[in-house]
């Protein structure tokens, strides 16, 4: 087993909401961050791997500012798959 912990790249300090392609975009510089050290615990044997529950985005948000880093999850009573139908 492995735990990981790294210094989480946040999002400026702003009173603006920034546009769901900048929050995606530092989500993914975190995800790589992240990619990396679990493929070394993986080489190194572990099975598994613990990262931080805010590893991906940060912690420093009010309600208003998280809503672009965050994705709508259908209910599953519902037969729609955003991947091929992402205007529904």
């Amino acid at each position: 087993a492995a735990v990981y912990e790294h210094a989480v790249i946040l999002p400026r300090a702003t009173q603006e909401t920034v546009s769901p392609e900048d929050a995606l975009a530092l989500m993914n510089k975190n995800m790589d961050i992240l990619e990396g050290a679990i493929k070394e615990a993986a080489q190194q044997g572990a099975h598994i791997i613990v990262t931080p529950e805010d590893g991906i985005y940060g912690w420093v948000f009010t309600r208003e500012a998280i809503y672009p880093y965050l994705e709508d999850i259908p209910d599953p009573e519902v037969n729609w798959i955003p991947c091929t139908d992402p205007t529904r």
